[in-house]
């Protein structure tokens, strides 16, 4: 059985952040959909009352009702009446990772070097902000993630990539940052993380974590910078390369 890995306080503290702008019902349900598709929002976990959810993130209560009406139709909480009751997280492990290769498809070679551009700067900066701000025990946490994650299975290897670059953008202290890392991630990373069926994918993405881990140790920002650079290109080619591959074997 995978051993699970608990978000860190930082990254959870980004989803109940209060909202930009005009407090719609679709903006809180995208944000709260995004933390329980990647698992930052636990399957079971009670969620705030709405009135403090509604507090929390600048919103009305009415506001805040509407967006939980909007997942329970999705499937993605349950609400319990009486006491003890309260809404629910209700996580499918599997619901990103659907139709990922004829996603792949119907994306551009540009497109996808577009997204691998977009993604690499998020994670470049991620990266190097992590490096100027961890301290030991956040060091020690990146280095136990990569420790915990099994690279020789490719569902571990997905997770223990998405849970490394959110640690990455919790360390940034910007929850901008993590907020965009959390949006990307729910939305691309299941067609980003396709090469980790491959074994030298996952054996490169272990060897790249690692030396990220020790970049940020040693407060080398530029190092670290470079290193998760090269690991989101790497990954980029690989998708290109399986594109024309599986566009062949049609």
């Amino acid at each position: 059985m995978p051993r699970l890995i608990r978000p860190s306080t930082l990254t959870r503290g980004a989803v109940f952040a209060p909202l930009e702008g005009a407090g719609r019902a679709g903006l809180v349900e995208k944000r709260l959909t995004d933390a329980i598709v990647l698992g930052v929002l636990e399957h079971g976990e009670r969620l705030p009352r709405e009135a403090d959810l509604a507090l929390s993130l600048g919103v009305a209560t009415v506001t805040a009702r509407e967006a939980l009406e909007a997942l329970r139709d999705k499937g993605l909480i349950k609400t319990l009446r009486g006491r003890g009751g309260g809404s629910f997280v209700i996580r499918h492990p599997n619901e990103g990772e659907r139709n990922e290769k004829a996603r792949l498809r119907e994306i551009s070679r540009v497109d996808i070097r577009d997204i691998g551009s977009y993604y690499g700067v998020i994670g470049a900066g991620a990266a190097e902000r992590a490096a100027e701000h961890a301290s030991i025990d956040d060091v020690e946490n990146l280095r136990r993630i990569v420790g915990i994650t099994d690279f020789a299975e490719e569902g571990s290897t997905r997770r223990g990539e998405m849970n490394f670059h959110l640690e990455l953008a919790a360390l940034s202290l910007s929850a901008r940052l993590v907020r965009e890392e959390m949006r990307f991630q729910a939305e691309i990373g299941p067609i980003l993380w396709l090469g980790m069926q491959d074994d030298a994918c996952r054996s490169s993405s272990r060897s790249a974590h690692l030396q990220i881990v020790q970049a940020i140790g040693d407060v080398d920002g530029s190092a670290a910078r470079r290193l998760i650079t090269e690991h989101i290109a790497a990954t980029v080619d690989w998708l290109i390369d399986a594109k024309s591959e599986w566009e062949r074997g049609r």
